[in-house]
């Protein structure tokens, strides 16, 4: 192939051939899927909710939700930073409290006092706190101080999805599935959104 070609490819100004995409596929060791950007993952796992197989159990579904935020967790770690991990535990703690509280509304036979929060007002604490962590997250990724946190020298980490594929072959396809599952949920929520307008 000339250099020319493959610039053309490079810049948009040609569309390779099926055949083409199949070889550079098998030369690089990927999916077609991801090459073409509709994956994240490099074998092609994370692909786009509507093309999944609906069989798949809860179960899985449940395994790739808890690989994921066990490798977030990691990735935090692995920066160095005290506060990260931290920041992130409580992250999703909030978030498990949130949805623990959802499901013991729907008991009738829960006992609202078992809570120190009102029901009226644990969402909204919740989701202040949230917004709180979200914020600290930011900062405490980024070394930097405030909100309480103190500067720090971070370890780079690199987290671009390929990256995470070699260093974390067990745990990187369950964080892609699921940011490739997330990521089509909230464009076709916007899109919706749009439409409505």
């Amino acid at each position: 192939m000339s250099q020319a070609l493959l610039s053309h490819y490079e810049n948009g100004l040609r569309e390779p051939g099926l055949p083409f995409v199949v070889r550079a596929a098998d030369y690089y060791g990927v999916s077609c899927d991801y090459l073409l950007g509709r994956s994240m993952a490099r074998d092609g796992s994370a692909v786009p909710a509507g093309r999944m197989d609906m069989q798949r159990s809860e179960e899985w579904e449940r395994k790739q939700v808890v690989a994921a935020a066990s490798l977030l967790l990691e990735l935090a770690e692995q920066t160095g930073s005290s506060q990260l991990p931290r920041e992130v535990e409580s992250y999703f703690a909030l978030a498990i409290y949130k949805v623990y509280r959802y499901l013991y509304m729907a008991d009738p036979a829960g006992v609202e006092a078992v809570f120190r929060t009102s029901r009226e007002q644990f969402e909204y604490l919740c989701d202040a706190r949230m917004k709180e962590h979200e914020l600290r997250i930011r900062t405490a990724a980024r070394g930097e101080e405030g909100f309480g946190l103190t500067r720090e020298t971070l370890q780079p980490c690199a987290i671009a999805p390929n990256e995470l594929s070699k260093q974390y072959p067990a745990l990187s396809g369950a964080l892609l599935t699921v940011l490739q599952q997330v990521s089509d949920s909230i464009d076709g929520f916007g899109k919706n959104i749009k439409s409505a307008k």
